[in-house]
């Protein structure tokens, strides 16, 4: 019997049907789509509307819509960890609301914040649950709905995000498919550049913070920009040469959509053709945890088996890593 691995099995997504255009924030702040497309890549953006919908609204229907591909009943799910930086609320975890939502019940699960690189982080965790022999289907959640902490007043940052979720379903192999190795890495000295200064245990909400505007995201561009396309193509390079990948044997770079510029420089890095990059930024801007699983969604049927395929983020903290894996099925065949 061969080594156990964590295959990915099925992807899904989800994006809310309302679209945010560029025309549209040139209407709030004090910018315009040249502007924004230069800088960051981004035409439009999905928001969730609705009152009281949160994060894992989004989330079930992208995990119904897994279960449902990989004919999946609830029952036999036995972990989901949701990657999240905007959760439905403090507490519980939006793993377990998401859990009860899609009728889930035999599983245990937690929820993931390493910013926009959880979703990767998470899918690693999940993995080492499936190696162990321990857990047989994990669900691992990436979603965000972003648009509830930007600040629709500040032009730095309110064309870069939007809302989203995606799901992955986690089984063991022996068949040598599934992830080969990944590189997780964090430097906590960089939040200072890159983080939500009000609603935690240092300052809990108050008037005061409400009024200052602190329960947004903030952002130093330009640092975080240096930071994400060093460390995102260190590691992708990294990896490569561990696994000794050369650039024409890579089937897809997935990277984290924060910022063109930043995808494009990685993929300069690594040596690979435009072609080979997994690229939605223009069309869902950051969704955050869930970028990576909107991705592989909309790339799933060009998916075939054996496909080198590595995943590259970068996220506040500042975290980041990349993950190799051989992908498990043919994607022309899911529906």
């Amino acid at each position: 019997m061969g080594k156990i691995t964590a295959a990915i099995t099925g992807i899904a997504g989800y994006v809310p049907d309302y679209v945010l255009t560029n025309q549209e924030l040139s209407q709030m702040v004090d910018t315009t789509d040249e502007w924004i497309m230069t800088r960051i890549g981004i035409k439009e953006r999905r928001i969730l509307k609705g009152e009281g919908l949160g994060t894992s609204d989004m989330a079930m229907h992208a995990v119904n819509d897994l279960l449902r591909k990989t004919n999946t009943h609830p029952d036999e799910v036995d972990m989901l960890i949701c990657g999240v930086v905007t959760p439905d609320m403090q507490f519980p975890a939006t793993a377990n609301i998401i859990s009860d939502k899609c009728g889930i019940k035999n599983a245990f699960g937690y929820d993931m914040n390493a910013g926009c690189s959880s979703f990767l982080y998470a899918l690693v965790t999940a993995s080492k649950f499936v190696e162990s022999g321990s857990h047989k289907k994990v669900v691992v959640v990436g979603a965000d709905k972003m648009s509830s902490i930007t600040d629709y007043t500040d032009r730095q940052t309110c064309p870069i995000f939007g809302d989203g979720a995606g799901a992955a379903l986690l089984e063991p192999t022996t068949d040598g498919f599934g992830i080969v190795d990944s590189i997780m890495q964090v430097d906590g000295s960089g939040r200072k550049h890159l983080h939500q200064v009000a609603g935690g245990s240092c300052y809990p909400a108050s008037a005061e913070t409400v009024a200052k505007r602190q329960h947004y995201i903030y952002q130093e561009g330009q640092a975080v920009f240096k930071a994400a396309v060093s460390n995102m193509a260190d590691t992708a390079v990294e990896i490569m040469k561990r696994n000794n990948i050369e650039p024409e044997q890579l089937a897809w770079l997935v990277p984290h959509q924060a910022n063109m510029r930043i995808i494009e420089a990685t993929a300069k890095r690594m040596g690979i053709k435009k072609e080979q990059v997994m690229i939605n930024i223009q069309r869902y801007g950051n969704t955050t945890s869930a970028t990576i699983p909107l991705c592989l969604w909309e790339w799933e049927p060009q998916l075939r088996k054996g496909d080198n395929v590595i995943i590259a983020t970068f996220g506040a903290g500042f975290t980041w890593g990349a993950t190799y894996l051989k992908w498990a099925y043919d994607g022309s065949s899911a529906k």
